[in-house]
């Protein structure tokens, strides 16, 4: 039996487990408060997200371009592909004294079924100084690969720590 099955967290009132979220993923709006801070500086405070929801992996928070700070996002080389979602591009996350190498990303032409994504930027939380849900600081997902938002609101186990990229 593999460890996730063991260890699965029962959700309590107002919570997801993780593993109930679907596989292929699903696209979900939120009217989540996301605010984003980077050198000090407030790069995003936005209510318009959505989240994309994947069995074993906490939600990943997409966000308006155009909520972010002007010139906090900049290109940089570099793929990647979602066998779901599509060719992801990278954008580095910039403030003045500050750059956080392609920390952020995007779906510059998200495939069926993703449209949502379109004109939206993730970023992984542990790059940013803080990243708050409602108020609630972020958790990163573990791990140097997934972008996952963890809150009090999703239990796992999650994906992506030494050992579990099997699951």
């Amino acid at each position: 039996m593999k460890p996730f099955r063991t260890n699965r967290v029962v959700p309590g009132p107002g919570q997801e487990s993780v593993w109930d979220y679907p596989r292929p993923p699903r696209v979900e709006t939120s009217a989540d408060r996301v605010v984003v801070t980077l050198g000090g500086l407030v790069l995003v405070d936005t209510d318009d997200a959505v989240r994309v929801l994947e069995t074993s992996h906490p939600p990943v928070y997409y966000l308006p371009h155009s909520a972010f700070r002007a010139g906090s996002l900049e290109p940089v080389t570099g793929r990647s592909y979602c066998e779901y979602k599509g060719e992801a591009s990278y954008l580095s996350v910039v403030t003045p004294g500050c750059v956080e190498e392609a920390a952020g990303w995007y779906y510059p032409s998200p495939t069926r079924g993703f449209e949502d994504l379109a004109n939206r930027v993730a970023l992984y939380p542990g790059r940013m100084d803080l990243v708050t849900v409602n108020g609630e600081a972020v958790l990163p997902q573990p791990g140097d690969f997934y972008g996952g938002w963890i809150t009090s609101r999703v239990v796992g186990p999650f994906k992506g720590a030494p050992g579990t990229l099997g699951w």
